[in-house]
């Protein structure tokens, strides 16, 4: 049983969450400001708001009747009979009631507004999947991606270890890079399920522009995100050019694997475009810290 639980936590994607936080604490680095308390506490916040909105994705998605047993995708406990319906849904609000707690503990280095910030991640967690207008059901999970993955972790983990919007002209630019980046996990995940999300009315921007549209768009963002962090190769100095050069080689290789590969096969080709990711933002901090 544990083993499903471990499974619906999707470890593959979690280092999305790690990623940004890792970017924003590079940021703070940049503008030395770094504190490793509040980082800590933004790790294991954006990890549990992650787990959770995964453990909802699948309730919600199974109540839905939108998964099928024997699916491409990463086994889903839930519609595979391993774990209850009422269990799964206890478990995304009690992992979001976690997060919320250490939220709480991040009111110790910031200010009361936070509390805003934290509703509304909490109230994307489930809004990628649930509510009237399910957002990755119509074509708007990468935006929220971005958004959530890249802006929100990569400002606000600056910010609680700087306590001042100094560093915006490098932030701004990692935070949507960042995005961008992560945005290419999903990519990957709705181009592996583009029949069974279409069979289901659930449309996917892989399911609205096709496979081709989507998987240019997977390149694109990788290069785009590199070139949007150009000020902050500025400020860095030379050396840090070796980032975005690791990581566009990583990135090009993984996407003329994922053009080419469909069903199962794609689902290492998502653990390492999160993978990618993660590089990218451990690479960056690397460059912060001897910069």
């Amino acid at each position: 049983m544990l083993r499903r639980w471990i499974e619906a936590m999707r470890l593959r994607t979690l280092p999305v969450s790690v990623a940004g936080v890792i970017a924003g604490t590079a940021c703070a680095v940049m503008c030395g400001g770094f504190s490793v308390l509040p980082a800590l506490l933004c790790l294991l916040f954006a990890m549990l708001a992650q787990i959770a909105s995964n453990f909802g994705n699948e309730y919600y998605d199974f109540k839905n009747g939108l998964d099928k047993k024997g699916r491409a995708g990463f086994r889903r406990g839930v519609t595979e009979g391993d774990i209850s319906p009422s269990a799964m849904k206890a478990a995304t609000y009690l992992t979001l009631a976690a997060a919320a707690v250490v939220g709480l503990m991040l009111l110790f280095f910031g200010e009361w507004w936070l509390i805003i910030v934290g509703a509304l991640i909490g109230v994307f967690a489930l809004a990628y999947s649930a509510g009237p207008y399910p957002l990755s059901h119509h074509g708007l999970g990468d935006v929220a991606v971005v958004i959530f993955f890249g802006v929100v972790p990569v400002t606000f983990t600056c910010y609680l270890q700087t306590h001042d919007w100094a560093a915006l002209p490098l932030l701004l630019p990692t935070a949507v890079a960042t995005g961008f980046v992560a945005a290419n996990v999903l990519i990957v995940n709705n181009y592996r399920d583009a029949e069974d999300d279409a069979s289901v009315g659930k449309r996917t921007t892989v399911v609205i522009f096709g496979r081709r549209v989507m998987g240019t768009c997977y390149l694109l963002s990788g290069l785009l995100a590199m070139l949007l962090m150009m000020p902050v190769w500025v400020k860095l100095g030379l050396y840090s050019l070796a980032v975005p050069a690791v990581y566009i080689a990583l990135h090009v290789a993984t996407w003329r694997k994922v053009v080419a590969s469909r069903g199962a096969a794609l689902n290492p080709l998502l653990g390492r475009s999160a993978v990618n990711l993660l590089v990218f933002a451990l690479l960056l901090l690397v460059a912060a810290v001897l910069g």
